[in-house]
């Protein structure tokens, strides 16, 4: 079979077999106008650092939010982070991104994403931070990754450790933030001296 249907059954970049073939992970024939051919029985038992069978044939998912429309230059940021670093590992991907609350369980985004782990097309979910998939119920969505057997990737998991008070801030104005929305609508002049209120209270106690 050619790089490209090879590639779709491992479910990887075709780049990606090409190094795995300079490195002589894999093997590959030559046509006498040089074109790779992979045998089919070489794909089909071919487990390169004990990836799972099975994870390698589904989809990997980025996932990217912000919490208003003031955040879509940090929505583009995080979408980009993701390309590139899927990109980068060899990985076939989609980005699904977000805009709402971290709070908020009915995003269409995030509704997607759980849709497509249920249904055991996702193999890999990447996020930028733990933050970014929900600000209260993460570990709910990274129990059914386990469940449903998905490999989670965090790319700053060990970066920019927050404190504990830190966290604790953060949720405390996400749930005001909420909150207040919900009483004054997001675009209120109240609604926005209430948070700017918070928000400088909060840094004092940071």
């Amino acid at each position: 079979m050619s790089i490209k249907e090879a590639s779709r059954i491992l479910g990887v970049h075709s780049e990606t077999l090409r190094r795995w073939e300079r490195s002589g992970k894999i093997t590959c024939e030559r046509t006498p106008g040089g074109t790779r051919r992979y045998l089919l029985s070489d794909i089909q038992t071919f487990n390169p650092l004990g990836i799972n069978r099975e994870a390698l044939r589904r989809a990997t998912v980025g996932y990217a939010r912000v919490s208003s429309h003031d955040q879509k230059d940090d929505l583009q940021r995080q979408k980009q982070i993701l390309e590139m670093y899927c990109a980068s590992q060899g990985w076939t991907f989609e980005v699904i991104d977000d805009l709402g609350s971290g709070m908020n369980y009915r995003k269409k985004g995030l509704r997607k994403l759980i849709d497509l782990i249920l249904s055991e097309k996702v193999g890999r979910l990447v996020l930028t931070h733990k933050d970014r998939l929900l600000r209260f119920g993460a570990e709910l969505i990274f129990s059914l990754c386990e469940a449903k057997n998905v490999e989670v990737v965090i790319i700053n998991n060990g970066d920019d450790v927050k404190t504990y008070e830190q966290e604790l801030a953060e949720d405390v104005l996400e749930i005001i933030t909420v909150f207040s929305a919900r009483l004054y609508g997001s675009r209120s002049h109240k609604n926005k001296k209430i948070i700017e209120g918070i928000s400088n209270v909060l840094a004092e106690v940071k």
